[in-house]
C-alpha cells in the first residue's frame, strides 16, 4: 500500500517538521501485521512528497485474526490487503503520525495551525459505491477530489470496472485535519476493518471527527460505515455528536445502495453477537438512552428536546425576533422560520463549512423571497464586539459556551450581555452530573468541550453574569429530570431588569 503528501508551502520542506520524520532519513515502523516505512521521494524548496509505504504481511495479518472469525482457508492468505489501501493503512497512519494527527509541532507551532496547500494520492483504494462516494466524503472537507475506477482488466473493456479508484486530493488543508479526515475515511470507503471493532472505537470516532465530522452531511453514513454496522455503537456515536449542538441524529439506513460484502472478505467486525442482534434488529436512529430506560419505549432525542423546550420558552416570553448564535446547521434557525411569529431571525456561527451546510439543508436558494427577507445568516466570533447582534428580542445559545475556552468566556459575557443586551438570553449546556447514565461515555461529551457544568456550577455562573450586566435569570430542566443527576441539559433563562 502506498500514500503520498505532497506540498508546495515554500520551504516545502517543512512538511518534515509537521511529520516530525527528516526528509533525509528512511525510517521503519514495525506494525503487527507488516512493516510501514516513510520516506521522501522529493524534498526541495517548492515541492516536498513524504511516502507512507505499507508492507503488509499476509501470515502475520491472519494470525492476527480473532479466534471466532470465519476461516476461509486460502482466502486468509491471498487477498487485496498488500495491494489496496485499507484500514490497515489507517492504522499505520495514526501509528507513524501520532503527533501530526494531533496538530502538534514544537518547533514551528504556527505552522501546525495553518492550512497548507496539500496533495494526498492513493493508487489503488478499495471504495464501496464508487468514485461518486470518494466526492461525497471528500469535497465537504474542502478537497479537489479526482477518482477514477480502475477497470477490471485493460485488455476487456466490456467487463467493467472494479471495486477500486485511483484517489487524488488536492485543498488548502491543516495537515493534522488531512490525516485524520484519511484515517477515518479510508476504512469508510473500504467497508470493513480488519480488526475487532471494540467500543472504545467510538471515541477514536470522536476525536479523529474533533471539528469536521458533526457538521460532515454524510456523518451517519461514516459513523455506520466506520463502526462496521455495529448499530448499537453507531447509535451511541451519533447521539454524542449530537451532543455538540442543535443536531438531529441521522437516521442509520444506507444513504447509498452498497453492495454485499462477498464472503470470502468478511472480518472480525461482522461476527455478531447476540446482543449486537438484538441491537441492530431494533429501529435505527433513537438517541442513546440512559441505560436505566426501557429500550420498549425509545426517548426522543436529546437534541429534539432542547430544540422544544427553547422554542416553547421564546413563545412563552413573547418574542418576535430571535439570533440564534452558534447556529451549526441550522437546525434551530429552520425551526423559527418555520413559525412566522419570529419575523425576524438572525442565524451566526464561526464556522463557514457550518454555515454552508446550513444554508444547502435552509435550502436557502430556494427560499421563497418573503421567507428569506425574514432571515440574516453570516459568519461572526462571539468573542468580538459585532454590532449586526443587536437589535434582537432574544437571543439563543444552544451548547455553544461550552465550546469557548474559560478565560473567554468573559469576552463571550461582555459581547451577549454587555452589547448586544437583548431584553432575553436563552442559555443551555450539558449538565455533567448526568453524564454518567450514558454507556460507553468517558470523559466529557465531546472532546471539542472545553469544560462542562455541574448544575451548581452553572447557577453560580449564571447568578454573577445576571448580576453584572442586569438580568434576572432562571434555570429550567431539559429531558427527563433524573433525581438524583437532575436533568441532561440545563437551560438558563435571563431576563433583562427594567430600566438596565
Amino acid at each position: 500500500m502506498l500514500l503520498t503528501i505532497s506540498t508546495t508551502a515554500r520551504p516545502a520542506t517543512d512538511l518534515g517538521f509537521l511529520l516530525h520524520k527528516h526528509p533525509d532519513r528512511v525510517q521503519e515502523f514495525g506494525q503487527s501485521f507488516g512493516t510501514a516505512t516513510v520516506f521522501y521521494p522529493e524534498a526541495g524548496e517548492e515541492r516536498c512528497t513524504a511516502a507512507l509505504l505499507l508492507d503488509v504481511d499476509p501470515v502475520s495479518l491472519a494470525r492476527s485474526r480473532g479466534k471466532g472469525s470465519p476461516d476461509f482457508s486460502l482466502s486468509q492468505y491471498v487477498n487485496d490487503r498488500p495491494y489496496a489501501a485499507s484500514s490497515l493503512l489507517a492504522v499505520a497512519l495514526a501509528d507513524v503520525f501520532r503527533t501530526a494527527r494531533a496538530g502538534r509541532c514544537r518547533i514551528r507551532p504556527e505552522l501546525a495551525e495553518r492550512p497548507l496547500p496539500l496533495e494526498v494520492r492513493l493508487p489503488v483504494l478499495p471504495c464501496r459505491g464508487g468514485p461518486e462516494l470518494a466526492g461525497r466524503l471528500f469535497e465537504p472537507l474542502g478537497w479537489e477530489v479526482s477518482a477514477q475506477a480502475v477497470p477490471l482488466d485493460e485488455g476487456f473493456p466490456e467487463w467493467g470496472d472494479s471495486r477500486y479508484v485511483r484517489l487524488e486530493l488536492r485543498g488548502a488543508v491543516r495537515l493534522a485535519d488531512a490525516l485524520n479526515h484519511l484515517y477515518v475515511l479510508l476504512p469508510v470507503l473500504d467497508h470493513g476493518k480488519h480488526y475487532w471493532i471494540a467500543p472504545d472505537e467510538v471515541d477514536k470516532l470522536i476525536r479523529a471527527g474533533e471539528g469536521w465530522l458533526r457538521d460532515h452531511p454524510e456523518r451517519g453514513l461514516i459513523t455506520r460505515r466506520y463502526l462496521g454496522r455495529h448499530r448499537a455503537l453507531a447509535r451511541t456515536a451519533l447521539a454524542r455528536l449530537a451532543e455538540l449542538g442543535d443536531d438531529t441524529e441521522e437516521r442509520l439506513e444506507p444513504a447509498v445502495a452498497e453492495e454485499p460484502t462477498p464472503a470470502e472478505e468478511t472480518s472480525p467486525t461482522e461476527a455478531t453477537s447476540p446482543a449486537e442482534e438484538t441491537a441492530a434488529a431494533e429501529p435505527a436512529g433513537e438517541a442513546a438512552v440512559p441505560q436505566e430506560e426501557s429500550p420498549a419505549r425509545p426517548a426522543s432525542p436529546l437534541s429534539v428536546k432542547r430544540r422544544e423546550a427553547v422554542l416553547a420558552t421564546l413563545e412563552e416570553l413573547g418574542a418576535s425576533s430571535v439570533i440564534d448564535l452558534g447556529c451549526g446547521q441550522g437546525e434551530l434557525t429552520g425551526e423559527l422560520l418555520a413559525r412566522p411569529r419570529f419575523a425576524r431571525v438572525g442565524a451566526m456561527d464561526v464556522s463557514s463549512m457550518a454555515l454552508t451546510i446550513a444554508a444547502r439543508k435552509l435550502k436557502l436558494d430556494r427560499m421563497p423571497e418573503r421567507k428569506r427577507a425574514r432571515l440574516h445568516l453570516f459568519q461572526g466570533s462571539l468573542t468580538y464586539t459585532d454590532k449586526r447582534l443587536s437589535g434582537y428580542d432574544a437571543a439563543v445559545l444552544m451548547e455553544v459556551v461550552e465550546h469557548v475556552d474559560p478565560p473567554r468566556l468573559e469576552a463571550l459575557e461582555r459581547v451577549v450581555f454587555g452589547h448586544a443586551r437583548p431584553p432575553h438570553v436563552l442559555v443551555t449546556t450539558p449538565n455533567a452530573e448526568y453524564n454518567v447514565r450514558y454507556e460507553f461515555l468517558t470523559g466529557m461529551r465531546h472532546p471539542d468541550h472545553r469544560f462542562e457544568w455541574t448544575r451548581a456550577e452553572f447557577a453560580r455562573w449564571a447568578t454573577d453574569v445576571a448580576a453584572r450586566y442586569g438580568y434576572r435569570f432562571a434555570v429550567k430542566p431539559v429531558g427527563d429530570d433524573d433525581p438524583e443527576l437532575g436533568p441532561p441539559t440545563q437551560m438558563g433563562v435571563f431576563t433583562r431588569d427594567q430600566g438596565s
